[in-house]
């Protein structure tokens, strides 16, 4: 399968494309950047791929203005759109306008969640039915519509990872590299060992069937 990834390092940073190119080895990619792609540019793709990283959403107006009716032309064919992080917040109405009546939005903000702070941690999640310890950093939550739920937030309930037709989406980071969490002290001794890269790719292949 050829996935087009998208690089605009640090709001979609080399270190979660790195994570993503690593988790699914079994695939090639196709980088693309904030400059105009040529108009055949996605005629051989099979899947779009935004990661997350470091910033604020709302640079997708400058990131993206070049590049976002192909996009939105990619997904209306049917084509899947893989979110992680900021790439899943840019499935929003406010950006490449996606999902059927679903909104992305900040997990920290919502009511009565486990953690009220951006910053960088581990989170449990259940995956698949499976208890998690996920990376965290500012990821999202999904209000409204109807979707598959893959993952979500083990002491809320709210989902973290769904799948809506040909648009999967994740908020948290299960591409995330050993350096990572070696990163920070509250984190270095959880590294999951490479296991979270196959629920990634157990997820693409859920996507694309």
């Amino acid at each position: 399968m050829n996935i087009a990834i998208f690089v605009n390092h640090p709001k979609c940073s080399i270190q979660s494309v790195n994570g993503i190119i690593r988790s699914l080895p079994d695939h090639k990619f196709k980088i693309f950047t904030k400059h105009s792609v040529e108009d055949n540019f996605f005629s051989d793709v099979d899947l779009v791929c935004f990661p997350g990283g470091l910033g604020d959403s709302d640079s997708f107006d400058t990131v993206l203005k070049h590049n976002k009716h192909h996009i939105k032309e990619f997904v209306a064919r049917g084509k899947p759109y893989l979110g992680i992080c900021m790439g899943a917040y840019w499935a929003d109405k406010l950006y490449f306008d996606i999902l059927d009546r679903t909104r992305v939005v900040q997990y920290i903000k919502q009511p009565k969640t486990c953690t009220r702070r951006p910053h960088a941690k581990l989170i449990d999640v259940i995956w698949n039915g499976e208890k998690q310890q996920m990376f965290f950093y500012d990821g999202c939550t999904y209000l409204e519509g109807d979707f598959s739920i893959v993952a979500f937030y083990l002491k809320t309930l709210y989902p973290m990872a769904i799948i809506q037709d040909n648009v999967g989406l994740i908020g948290c980071h299960p591409e995330a590299d050993q350096h990572w969490f070696n990163s920070y002290s509250y984190t270095r001794d959880f590294w999951h060992g490479g296991k979270q890269y196959q629920l990634l790719n157990e997820f693409v292949e859920r996507l694309t069937k």
